[in-house]
């Protein structure tokens, strides 16, 4: 199976020794408390569950700083995205250098990790604004990554950590939320060597299906992973819950029998494009992922990135042998009216845009919310039918 990112195993940094978790967790209520946000607590959560692996906590202003303009570490670890924990007030820590971290969204915030404090740094406005335009190409603040990251305060507390939970994400998606190491072991007891990823964070239509299809043929593999986001969104996406459920009643109809592992991971969407494209296909490597799909628009909102920007920057930023895992690169895929089956448009070079099923999200939205099912060629009628009842829902 190929090998976690930086390191020859996986490097969790949940506490799973049940005498030291049970200490830990006595100590932590002795100790001084630092409420987290939701963006270091998801984090937390990466890291406790080996997907930031070979990370041993939150990264210093040197890092930081260094990863966002160069896509490494000071020390040369290839990374695309900071993994920091900023905060507006450390005020009452005191001078305290062992703290335990608490977990904003869980009710009574109980303590989610131990923290070791190497430093607490000033970061500026304008050193904000410099990570912001390397991470999310723009500063503009109607980016809703940007809009989080900017407002995530400007005290950074760097140091190693200790997980002690997975926030909410084991208690409300028992049968989704994987650990890294449990998806390893699964694929292990799968046999699957050869195995391709698919990133969502929305329902998946005919031309996700399709793709996945497309990838496992093209690519040979044993069977693909549908790794869903299961943390914050921006207003107006989809819940979780609703994800979950439709996805899962499209592979139990449409897909051979254990040819998927449907899988969630507890993270908030920073909707930083390429640069996020970058650190989904690390933390699938971390996962035991041979090949991930990058397609159009990956992780973006808006206008701010360009069609095919998450696919290049794996030839323009990421340095040859960075990441043992490799690319598949989907075009726009839509069902062909002329072939009757869903294709790639760059493999329909003789099409028009008439001869495919095209449907904007808002147009989809509309018809989903008068309880119109779309075409069956573009959206499954059983996926489709889990859709209307959560946007009818809504309208109550």
């Amino acid at each position: 199976m190929i090998k976690p990112h930086g390191a020859d195993t996986l490097k969790p940094l949940f506490v799973y020794d049940t005498e030291e978790h049970h200490a830990l967790l006595s100590e932590a209520e002795k100790l001084p408390s630092l409420l987290l946000n939701s963006a270091a607590a998801a984090n937390a959560v990466m890291l406790g569950a080996g997907y930031f692996t070979p990370l041993d906590g939150f990264m210093n202003l040197a890092d930081a700083l260094s990863v966002s303009e160069k896509l490494h570490t000071t020390s040369g670890l290839f990374w695309p995205v900071p993994i920091v924990n900023l905060v507006k007030d450390v005020s009452g820590i005191g001078d305290a250098r062992r703290i335990a971290l608490r977990d904003p969204n869980v009710e009574g915030h109980p303590v989610l990790a131990i923290m070791d404090i190497d430093a607490i740094e000033e970061v500026t406005d304008g050193q904000l604004e410099s990570m912001s335009v390397h991470i999310f190409g723009t500063t503009d603040k109607e980016h809703p990554g940007v809009a989080t990251f900017i407002n995530l305060g400007n005290k950074l507390l760097s140091g190693a950590i200790q997980v002690l939970n997975f926030s909410y994400f084991q208690s409300d998606f028992p049968d989704t939320f994987r650990t890294a190491v449990e998806i390893r072991n699964e694929m292990v007891e799968r046999g699957w060597q050869k195995v391709v990823a698919f990133q969502t964070r929305n329902p998946m239509h005919r031309a996700h299906e399709e793709l996945c299809r497309m990838a496992m043929e093209d690519l040979g593999t044993d069977g693909i992973l549908i790794h869903m986001l299961l943390g914050k969104l921006k207003p107006g996406d989809i819940p979780a819950k609703v994800r979950d459920d439709s996805i899962r009643k499209m592979v139990e109809l449409y897909f051979p029998a254990n040819t998927v592992m449907i899988t969630g991971y507890g993270f908030d969407m920073l909707y930083a494009g390429p640069r996020e494209a970058v650190l989904h296909a690390l933390f699938r490597q971390n996962c035991g992922c041979t090949h991930f799909i990058v397609g159009r628009d990956h992780a973006g909102v808006g206008d701010y990135y360009g069609a095919f920007d998450a696919q290049t920057i794996f030839d323009e930023k990421v340095p040859e042998g960075a990441l043992d895992i490799e690319i598949y690169r989907a075009d726009h895929t839509a069902y062909s009216k002329k072939l009757n089956k869903v294709v790639m448009m760059k493999d329909a070079p003789d099409h028009s845009k008439d001869d495919f099923v095209l449907l904007s999200g808002t147009k989809v939205r509309e018809m989903l919310g008068q309880g119109i099912a779309p075409p069956p060629e573009f959206s499954r009628p059983e996926v489709a039918k889990i859709l209307m009842d959560y946007y009818q829902s809504t309208q109550q």
